[in-house]
């Protein structure tokens, strides 16, 4: 073999060496740069019918690195999005789904608000607060009384979740009374909670629930004798 030869032919590689740097941009990696160039070819056909082709074999091939999702309609709605995103929306091709527009896909949801009131009592928490404001707006009559003690029963669980000590219900009528701004008058009220002894035990229980050292422990009798089984003569 001739080294020269050898030599030119493989500046020549190198000098036609593609890097990462320096190739374009993949809109969704995760299909790979093969089928990217196919995307691209097929923009490129002139034909419309030949162009059409190109393109439901690129769904093929792109459905089929997911081949149970394949005929899920969703999924073949998502993949003739996904193509035309692919194609930078240049690629012109009958779809039977609606064609997607740069403009939609670049729409942003709206901001979330988040509750940044900073109660007083935060140990309430801020649904608490909700459904006093609810209780505010409601008619006075019976319905509007169950739910003031439903509140001012869970604010008493609240509490006591907080503060692993008793309280009082007249602490959390005054609290119920601040936090409604007056409207929400139990101070004179000869109403009774629930009695704290049972709202610790309800507390403690649940939260036996949610922490892995509250699961039940199973007990394994190693002084059980293992013998063999016995068979009854028939």
């Amino acid at each position: 073999m001739n080294s020269k030869y050898t030599k030119e032919n493989a500046n020549d590689v190198v000098h036609h060496l593609e890097y990462n740097a320096e190739r374009s941009h993949l809109i969704i990696p995760e299909y790979g740069r093969h089928l990217q160039k196919l995307i691209d070819q097929a923009t490129a056909i002139e034909d419309s019918e030949e162009r059409n082709k190109a393109a439901k074999y690129i769904i093929q091939v792109m459905g089929s690195l997911n081949p149970h999702l394949r005929d899920v309609l969703d999924f073949q709605h998502k993949l003739w999005d996904q193509l035309f995103i692919m194609s930078d929306f240049r690629l012109d091709v009958e779809s039977p789904y609606p064609i997607p527009s740069r403009e939609v896909l670049q729409l942003k949801p709206d901001v979330l608000k988040y509750p940044q009131n900073f109660p007083k009592y935060r140990y309430y928490g801020n649904n608490i607060k909700y459904m006093i404001d609810v209780a505010n707006k409601w008619d006075d009559g019976d319905m509007k009384n169950a739910l003031v003690k439903v509140i001012a029963n869970h604010m008493k669980k609240s509490y006591l979740s907080w503060n692993k000590d008793t309280v009082k219900d007249d602490v959390i009528f005054e609290h119920l009374y601040e936090l409604s701004d007056g409207k929400l008058n139990l101070l004179q009220s000869s109403e009774e909670l629930l009695n704290t002894t049972d709202l610790l035990r309800t507390n403690k229980r649940i939260s036996n629930k949610i922490s892995p050292a509250g699961q039940p422990k199973i007990q394994s009798n190693k002084n059980a004798k293992v013998g063999k089984p016995k068979y009854k003569k028939q």
